[in-house]
Protein backbone atom coordinates (compact mmCIF):
# COMPACT_ATOMS: atom_id res chain seq x y z
CA UNK A 1 0.00 0.00 0.00
CA UNK A 2 2.84 2.36 0.82
CA UNK A 3 4.39 1.72 -2.58
CA UNK A 4 1.11 2.55 -4.33
CA UNK A 5 0.73 5.78 -2.36
CA UNK A 6 4.25 6.89 -3.36
CA UNK A 7 3.45 6.24 -7.01
CA UNK A 8 0.33 8.38 -6.70
CA UNK A 9 2.21 11.30 -5.16
CA UNK A 10 5.37 11.25 -7.26
CA UNK A 11 5.83 13.98 -9.86
CA UNK A 12 5.19 12.03 -13.05
CA UNK A 13 6.11 14.89 -15.38
CA UNK A 14 9.69 14.78 -14.08
CA UNK A 15 9.69 10.98 -14.33
CA UNK A 16 8.48 11.18 -17.95
CA UNK A 17 11.25 13.64 -18.88
CA UNK A 18 13.79 11.40 -17.13
CA UNK A 19 12.61 8.35 -19.09
CA UNK A 20 12.66 10.32 -22.36
CA UNK A 21 16.26 11.44 -21.78
CA UNK A 22 17.25 7.91 -20.75
CA UNK A 23 15.71 6.41 -23.88
CA UNK A 24 17.18 8.96 -26.30
CA UNK A 25 20.55 8.62 -24.61
CA UNK A 26 20.59 4.83 -24.94
CA UNK A 27 19.54 5.00 -28.60
CA UNK A 28 22.49 7.28 -29.32
CA UNK A 29 24.89 5.10 -27.32
CA UNK A 30 23.69 2.16 -29.42
CA UNK A 31 24.29 4.16 -32.59
CA UNK A 32 27.75 5.40 -31.58
CA UNK A 33 28.94 1.87 -30.63
CA UNK A 34 27.07 -0.18 -33.27
CA UNK A 35 28.96 -2.53 -35.58
CA UNK A 36 27.73 -5.16 -38.02
CA UNK A 37 29.03 -7.84 -35.65
CA UNK A 38 26.81 -6.67 -32.78
CA UNK A 39 23.23 -6.96 -33.93
CA UNK A 40 21.60 -7.88 -30.61
CA UNK A 41 20.73 -5.11 -28.17
CA UNK A 42 21.07 -7.67 -25.35
CA UNK A 43 24.70 -8.50 -26.08
CA UNK A 44 26.21 -7.49 -22.72
CA UNK A 45 29.74 -7.65 -24.10
CA UNK A 46 29.00 -4.43 -26.01
CA UNK A 47 28.83 -0.94 -24.54
CA UNK A 48 25.18 -0.49 -25.48
CA UNK A 49 24.41 -3.89 -23.94
CA UNK A 50 26.18 -2.96 -20.72
CA UNK A 51 24.31 0.34 -20.62
CA UNK A 52 21.03 -1.56 -20.97
CA UNK A 53 22.10 -3.69 -18.01
CA UNK A 54 22.94 -0.52 -16.03
CA UNK A 55 19.49 0.85 -16.85
CA UNK A 56 17.89 -2.31 -15.44
CA UNK A 57 19.96 -2.01 -12.25
CA UNK A 58 19.00 1.66 -12.03
CA UNK A 59 15.29 0.86 -12.22
CA UNK A 60 15.73 -1.54 -9.31
CA UNK A 61 17.55 1.18 -7.39
CA UNK A 62 14.67 3.61 -7.99
CA UNK A 63 12.33 1.19 -6.22
CA UNK A 64 14.70 1.08 -3.24
CA UNK A 65 15.07 4.88 -3.13
CA UNK A 66 11.31 5.37 -3.15
CA UNK A 67 10.71 2.58 -0.60
CA UNK A 68 12.87 4.19 2.09
CA UNK A 69 11.29 6.71 4.42
CA UNK A 70 11.95 10.33 3.40
CA UNK A 71 13.35 11.03 6.86
CA UNK A 72 16.13 8.48 6.23
CA UNK A 73 17.92 10.82 3.83
CA UNK A 74 18.00 13.71 6.28
CA UNK A 75 18.85 11.57 9.29
CA UNK A 76 21.77 9.73 7.65
CA UNK A 77 23.06 12.49 5.36
CA UNK A 78 26.18 13.02 7.49
CA UNK A 79 26.93 9.29 7.53
CA UNK A 80 26.59 9.07 3.74
CA UNK A 81 28.90 12.08 3.38
CA UNK A 82 31.59 10.47 5.55
CA UNK A 83 31.32 7.19 3.60
CA UNK A 84 31.72 9.07 0.30
CA UNK A 85 34.78 10.95 1.57
CA UNK A 86 36.38 7.70 2.80
CA UNK A 87 35.78 6.12 -0.61
CA UNK A 88 37.41 9.12 -2.32
CA UNK A 89 40.40 8.86 0.01
CA UNK A 90 40.67 5.12 -0.63
CA UNK A 91 41.21 5.71 -4.34
CA UNK A 92 44.82 6.73 -3.74
CA UNK A 93 45.99 3.28 -2.53
CA UNK A 94 43.29 1.10 -4.17
CA UNK A 95 41.93 3.02 -7.18
CA UNK A 96 42.07 2.00 -10.83
CA UNK A 97 43.68 4.42 -13.30
CA UNK A 98 41.81 5.01 -16.56
CA UNK A 99 42.91 7.64 -19.10
CA UNK A 100 45.40 9.06 -16.61
CA UNK A 101 42.90 9.56 -13.76
CA UNK A 102 42.70 7.33 -10.68
CA UNK A 103 38.97 7.82 -10.19
CA UNK A 104 37.51 4.29 -10.14
CA UNK A 105 37.33 1.12 -8.07
CA UNK A 106 37.56 -2.01 -10.19
CA UNK A 107 34.64 -4.23 -9.14
CA UNK A 108 35.00 -6.67 -12.03
CA UNK A 109 32.12 -6.08 -14.45
CA UNK A 110 31.54 -2.63 -13.02
CA UNK A 111 33.91 0.28 -12.33
CA UNK A 112 32.62 2.38 -9.42
CA UNK A 113 33.41 6.12 -9.55
CA UNK A 114 32.97 7.42 -5.97
CA UNK A 115 32.98 11.07 -7.07
CA UNK A 116 29.47 10.42 -8.42
CA UNK A 117 28.34 9.15 -5.02
CA UNK A 118 30.07 12.16 -3.44
CA UNK A 119 27.85 14.54 -5.42
CA UNK A 120 24.71 12.96 -3.94
CA UNK A 121 26.20 12.80 -0.44
CA UNK A 122 27.46 16.40 -0.57
CA UNK A 123 24.06 17.72 -1.73
CA UNK A 124 22.45 15.90 1.22
CA UNK A 125 25.08 17.02 3.75
CA UNK A 126 24.94 20.65 2.62
CA UNK A 127 21.13 20.66 2.85
CA UNK A 128 21.33 19.08 6.30
CA UNK A 129 23.80 21.66 7.60
CA UNK A 130 22.02 24.68 6.11
CA UNK A 131 18.61 23.51 7.38
CA UNK A 132 19.87 23.01 10.92
CA UNK A 133 18.07 25.37 13.30
CA UNK A 134 21.41 26.52 14.72
CA UNK A 135 22.82 27.52 11.31
CA UNK A 136 22.65 31.16 10.32
CA UNK A 137 24.20 31.68 6.90
CA UNK A 138 24.70 35.39 7.68
CA UNK A 139 27.38 34.42 10.22
CA UNK A 140 30.94 34.05 8.91
CA UNK A 141 31.48 30.84 10.89
CA UNK A 142 28.49 29.15 9.30
CA UNK A 143 29.52 30.42 5.87
CA UNK A 144 32.95 28.86 6.40
CA UNK A 145 31.51 25.50 7.44
CA UNK A 146 29.17 25.51 4.44
CA UNK A 147 32.08 26.10 2.07
CA UNK A 148 34.09 23.36 3.83
CA UNK A 149 31.36 20.82 3.05
CA UNK A 150 31.98 21.60 -0.64
CA UNK A 151 35.76 21.99 -0.45
CA UNK A 152 36.59 18.66 1.21
CA UNK A 153 35.49 16.52 -1.79
CA UNK A 154 37.13 19.01 -4.16
CA UNK A 155 40.46 18.64 -2.33
CA UNK A 156 40.18 14.86 -2.59
CA UNK A 157 39.13 14.80 -6.27
CA UNK A 158 41.44 17.37 -7.91
CA UNK A 159 44.68 15.36 -7.39
CA UNK A 160 43.22 12.23 -9.06
CA UNK A 161 43.29 14.32 -11.37
CA UNK A 162 39.63 15.00 -12.15
CA UNK A 163 39.10 18.81 -12.25
CA UNK A 164 35.83 18.40 -14.16
CA UNK A 165 34.14 16.52 -11.31
CA UNK A 166 35.65 18.93 -8.78
CA UNK A 167 34.09 21.87 -10.62
CA UNK A 168 30.62 20.40 -10.12
CA UNK A 169 30.86 20.83 -6.33
CA UNK A 170 31.42 24.57 -6.70
CA UNK A 171 28.09 24.78 -8.53
CA UNK A 172 26.37 23.91 -5.24
CA UNK A 173 27.38 27.33 -3.94
CA UNK A 174 24.13 28.39 -5.61
CA UNK A 175 22.26 26.56 -2.80
CA UNK A 176 24.03 28.72 -0.22
CA UNK A 177 23.16 31.88 -2.16
CA UNK A 178 19.54 30.76 -2.37
CA UNK A 179 19.49 30.52 1.42
CA UNK A 180 20.86 34.00 2.04
CA UNK A 181 24.61 34.15 1.39
CA UNK A 182 25.46 37.82 0.60
CA UNK A 183 25.64 38.45 -3.14
CA UNK A 184 28.98 40.26 -2.90
CA UNK A 185 30.62 36.83 -2.69
CA UNK A 186 29.29 36.10 -6.15
CA UNK A 187 30.52 39.51 -7.29
CA UNK A 188 34.05 38.67 -6.11
CA UNK A 189 33.94 35.31 -7.87
CA UNK A 190 32.71 36.81 -11.17
CA UNK A 191 35.33 39.57 -10.95
CA UNK A 192 38.11 37.01 -10.36
CA UNK A 193 37.03 34.98 -13.40
CA UNK A 194 36.81 38.09 -15.60
CA UNK A 195 40.22 39.35 -14.48
CA UNK A 196 41.75 35.91 -15.09
CA UNK A 197 40.34 35.63 -18.62
CA UNK A 198 41.00 39.25 -19.66
CA UNK A 199 44.56 39.06 -18.33
CA UNK A 200 45.24 36.00 -20.48
CA UNK A 201 43.70 37.70 -23.53
CA UNK A 202 44.96 41.28 -23.19
CA UNK A 203 47.58 41.39 -20.43
CA UNK A 204 47.82 43.07 -17.03
CA UNK A 205 48.46 46.56 -18.44
CA UNK A 206 45.12 46.71 -20.24
CA UNK A 207 43.32 45.22 -17.21
CA UNK A 208 44.86 47.95 -15.03
CA UNK A 209 43.86 50.69 -17.48
CA UNK A 210 40.29 49.40 -17.64
CA UNK A 211 39.98 49.19 -13.85
CA UNK A 212 41.45 52.69 -13.43
CA UNK A 213 38.97 54.12 -15.94
CA UNK A 214 36.12 52.29 -14.20
CA UNK A 215 37.09 53.72 -10.78
CA UNK A 216 37.45 57.25 -12.22
CA UNK A 217 34.04 56.99 -13.89
CA UNK A 218 32.57 55.67 -10.65
CA UNK A 219 34.00 58.63 -8.69
CA UNK A 220 32.60 61.11 -11.20
CA UNK A 221 29.11 59.61 -10.95
CA UNK A 222 29.21 58.64 -7.29
CA UNK A 223 27.63 61.72 -5.76
CA UNK A 224 24.70 61.66 -8.15
CA UNK A 225 23.92 57.97 -8.40
CA UNK A 226 25.92 55.57 -6.20
CA UNK A 227 26.34 55.34 -2.45
CA UNK A 228 29.20 52.83 -2.26
CA UNK A 229 32.16 54.11 -0.16
CA UNK A 230 35.26 55.13 -2.12
CA UNK A 231 37.83 53.15 -0.11
CA UNK A 232 36.28 49.68 -0.66
CA UNK A 233 35.93 50.37 -4.37
CA UNK A 234 39.56 51.44 -4.74
CA UNK A 235 40.70 48.52 -2.57
CA UNK A 236 38.86 46.01 -4.76
CA UNK A 237 40.45 47.54 -7.87
CA UNK A 238 43.94 47.29 -6.33
CA UNK A 239 43.35 43.66 -5.29
CA UNK A 240 42.12 42.90 -8.82
CA UNK A 241 45.32 44.35 -10.31
CA UNK A 242 47.47 42.32 -7.89
CA UNK A 243 45.50 39.21 -8.82
CA UNK A 244 46.05 40.02 -12.49
CA UNK A 245 49.80 40.17 -11.88
CA UNK A 246 49.67 36.58 -10.57
CA UNK A 247 47.66 35.18 -13.46
CA UNK A 248 50.53 34.62 -15.87
CA UNK A 249 52.63 32.96 -13.17
CA UNK A 250 49.77 30.59 -12.29
CA UNK A 251 49.03 29.92 -15.95
CA UNK A 252 52.66 29.15 -16.85
CA UNK A 253 53.84 27.41 -13.68
CA UNK A 254 50.80 25.82 -12.02
CA UNK A 255 48.69 24.73 -15.00
CA UNK A 256 49.80 21.65 -16.89
CA UNK A 257 50.61 21.99 -20.59
CA UNK A 258 47.35 20.29 -21.62
CA UNK A 259 45.39 22.84 -19.57
CA UNK A 260 47.33 25.73 -21.14
CA UNK A 261 46.66 24.31 -24.60
CA UNK A 262 42.92 24.07 -23.91
CA UNK A 263 42.76 27.67 -22.73
CA UNK A 264 44.88 28.77 -25.70
CA UNK A 265 42.44 27.07 -28.07
CA UNK A 266 39.33 28.33 -26.27
CA UNK A 267 40.45 31.96 -25.93
CA UNK A 268 42.40 32.02 -29.21
CA UNK A 269 45.57 32.92 -27.29
CA UNK A 270 47.94 31.19 -29.70
CA UNK A 271 48.66 33.45 -32.70
CA UNK A 272 51.12 31.17 -34.49
CA UNK A 273 48.99 29.31 -37.10
CA UNK A 274 51.33 26.30 -37.09
CA UNK A 275 51.16 25.86 -33.31
CA UNK A 276 47.40 26.54 -33.34
CA UNK A 277 46.86 23.81 -35.93
CA UNK A 278 48.97 21.43 -33.84
CA UNK A 279 46.81 22.15 -30.79
CA UNK A 280 43.65 21.53 -32.82
CA UNK A 281 44.97 18.15 -33.92
CA UNK A 282 45.90 17.11 -30.37
CA UNK A 283 44.15 18.75 -27.40
CA UNK A 284 41.37 20.25 -29.52
CA UNK A 285 40.84 17.23 -31.76
CA UNK A 286 37.73 15.93 -29.97
CA UNK A 287 36.00 19.30 -30.00
CA UNK A 288 36.92 19.97 -33.63
CA UNK A 289 35.52 16.61 -34.75
CA UNK A 290 32.37 16.95 -32.64
CA UNK A 291 31.71 20.39 -34.15
CA UNK A 292 32.09 18.93 -37.64
CA UNK A 293 29.78 16.02 -36.78
CA UNK A 294 27.04 18.34 -35.49
CA UNK A 295 27.49 20.70 -38.44
CA UNK A 296 27.16 17.83 -40.92
CA UNK A 297 23.80 16.84 -39.42
CA UNK A 298 22.02 19.90 -40.80
CA UNK A 299 18.41 20.50 -39.83
CA UNK A 300 16.94 16.98 -39.83
CA UNK A 301 20.13 14.93 -39.46
CA UNK A 302 21.43 12.00 -41.48
CA UNK A 303 19.20 9.45 -39.81
CA UNK A 304 19.59 6.69 -37.24
CA UNK A 305 22.81 4.68 -37.80
CA UNK A 306 23.59 6.87 -40.81
CA UNK A 307 26.12 9.23 -39.25
CA UNK A 308 29.30 8.88 -41.30
CA UNK A 309 31.53 10.54 -38.71
CA UNK A 310 29.93 8.47 -35.97
CA UNK A 311 30.40 5.25 -37.94
CA UNK A 312 33.96 6.24 -38.83
CA UNK A 313 34.93 6.82 -35.18
CA UNK A 314 36.06 10.37 -35.96
CA UNK A 315 34.97 11.62 -32.52
CA UNK A 316 36.83 9.94 -29.63
CA UNK A 317 34.79 9.15 -26.49
CA UNK A 318 31.62 9.71 -28.49
CA UNK A 319 29.55 7.38 -26.32
CA UNK A 320 30.56 9.23 -23.12
CA UNK A 321 31.47 12.93 -22.95
CA UNK A 322 30.72 13.60 -26.63
CA UNK A 323 27.43 11.73 -26.99
CA UNK A 324 25.67 14.99 -27.92
CA UNK A 325 27.63 15.04 -31.22
CA UNK A 326 25.88 11.79 -32.22
CA UNK A 327 22.53 13.49 -31.65
CA UNK A 328 23.64 16.42 -33.81
CA UNK A 329 24.87 14.29 -36.71
CA UNK A 330 22.07 11.73 -36.88
CA UNK A 331 19.10 13.80 -35.66
CA UNK A 332 20.20 17.28 -36.68
CA UNK A 333 18.96 20.58 -35.31
CA UNK A 334 15.58 19.00 -34.53
CA UNK A 335 17.19 16.34 -32.34
CA UNK A 336 19.59 18.64 -30.49
CA UNK A 337 16.79 21.15 -29.85
CA UNK A 338 14.59 18.37 -28.46
CA UNK A 339 17.33 17.28 -26.05
CA UNK A 340 18.02 20.85 -24.93
CA UNK A 341 14.31 21.49 -24.38
CA UNK A 342 13.93 18.28 -22.35
CA UNK A 343 16.82 19.21 -20.06
CA UNK A 344 15.55 22.78 -19.72
CA UNK A 345 12.02 21.60 -18.95
CA UNK A 346 13.34 19.19 -16.31
CA UNK A 347 15.39 21.93 -14.61
CA UNK A 348 12.45 24.36 -14.62
CA UNK A 349 10.18 21.68 -13.21
CA UNK A 350 12.67 20.93 -10.44
CA UNK A 351 12.85 24.63 -9.58
CA UNK A 352 9.06 24.65 -9.27
CA UNK A 353 9.15 21.55 -7.05
CA UNK A 354 11.94 22.97 -4.89
CA UNK A 355 10.12 26.26 -4.36
CA UNK A 356 6.95 24.56 -3.15
CA UNK A 357 8.78 22.64 -0.40
CA UNK A 358 7.89 23.67 3.15
CA UNK A 359 10.62 21.52 4.66
CA UNK A 360 13.90 23.53 4.43
CA UNK A 361 15.98 20.36 4.01
CA UNK A 362 13.89 19.25 1.01
CA UNK A 363 14.08 22.69 -0.61
CA UNK A 364 17.84 22.99 -0.16
CA UNK A 365 18.47 19.47 -1.39
CA UNK A 366 16.26 20.21 -4.41
CA UNK A 367 18.43 23.18 -5.32
CA UNK A 368 21.49 20.99 -4.87
CA UNK A 369 20.05 18.59 -7.45
CA UNK A 370 19.32 21.49 -9.81
CA UNK A 371 22.86 22.87 -9.43
CA UNK A 372 24.52 19.54 -10.19
CA UNK A 373 22.34 18.70 -13.19
CA UNK A 374 22.61 22.22 -14.62
CA UNK A 375 26.41 22.44 -14.44
CA UNK A 376 26.75 19.03 -16.13
CA UNK A 377 24.24 19.93 -18.83
CA UNK A 378 25.64 23.40 -19.49
CA UNK A 379 29.34 22.47 -19.54
CA UNK A 380 28.94 19.22 -21.47
CA UNK A 381 26.93 20.73 -24.32
CA UNK A 382 29.07 23.89 -24.30
CA UNK A 383 32.19 21.72 -24.53
CA UNK A 384 30.82 19.60 -27.40
CA UNK A 385 29.82 22.61 -29.52
CA UNK A 386 33.11 24.41 -28.80
CA UNK A 387 32.02 27.43 -26.74
CA UNK A 388 33.65 26.07 -23.54
CA UNK A 389 37.01 24.36 -23.03
CA UNK A 390 37.15 20.58 -22.81
CA UNK A 391 36.71 19.57 -19.18
CA UNK A 392 35.40 16.04 -19.38
CA UNK A 393 32.10 15.62 -17.55
CA UNK A 394 29.19 13.46 -18.77
CA UNK A 395 25.73 14.48 -19.91
CA UNK A 396 23.28 13.30 -17.20
CA UNK A 397 21.10 10.26 -18.06
CA UNK A 398 22.69 10.31 -21.54
CA UNK A 399 26.37 9.43 -21.51
CA UNK A 400 27.58 5.85 -21.24
CA UNK A 401 28.65 4.82 -17.75
CA UNK A 402 27.12 2.85 -14.92
CA UNK A 403 28.28 5.04 -12.03
CA UNK A 404 27.05 8.25 -13.63
CA UNK A 405 23.66 6.84 -14.59
CA UNK A 406 23.14 5.19 -11.20
CA UNK A 407 24.01 8.17 -9.03
CA UNK A 408 22.36 10.81 -11.23
CA UNK A 409 19.20 8.74 -10.92
CA UNK A 410 19.58 8.37 -7.15
CA UNK A 411 20.21 12.12 -6.91
CA UNK A 412 16.97 12.89 -8.77
CA UNK A 413 14.70 10.29 -7.19
CA UNK A 414 15.70 11.14 -3.62
CA UNK A 415 14.30 14.59 -4.31
CA UNK A 416 11.16 13.16 -5.91
CA UNK A 417 10.72 11.02 -2.77
CA UNK A 418 11.12 14.11 -0.56
CA UNK A 419 8.59 15.97 -2.71
CA UNK A 420 6.10 13.11 -2.52
CA UNK A 421 6.45 13.15 1.26
CA UNK A 422 5.35 16.82 1.25
CA UNK A 423 2.06 15.74 -0.33
CA UNK A 424 1.75 12.85 2.12
CA UNK A 425 1.99 15.24 5.07
CA UNK A 426 -0.37 17.69 3.40
CA UNK A 427 2.08 20.61 3.41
Amino acid sequence: MAGKSVLKRIDWLTVFIYLALLTIGWVNIYSSTFTDDNLSIFDFSTLHGKQLFFIGVTFGTIILVLALEASFYERFSSVLYIIAMVLLLGLYPFGKTIAGATSWYDLGFFNLQPSELAKVATALALAKYLSDIQTDIRRRKDQLYSFLVLLIPVILIVPQPDPGSALVFFAMVFVIFREGLPLYYMGFAVLAVLVFITTLMFGTIWVTIFLALFVILFLLLKRKTFKVPIFPMVSIAVIAVLFSLSVNFVFNNVFEQRHRDRFSLWLRLEKDPVKLEKIRKTIGYNTYQSEKAIESGGFFGKGFLEGTRTKGDFVPEQETDYIFSTVGEEWGFVGTTTVVLLFTLMLLRLVYLAERQKNPFSRMYGYGVISILFIHYFINIGMVIGILPTIGIPLPFFSYGGSGLLFFTILLFIFLKLDSNRLKEGI
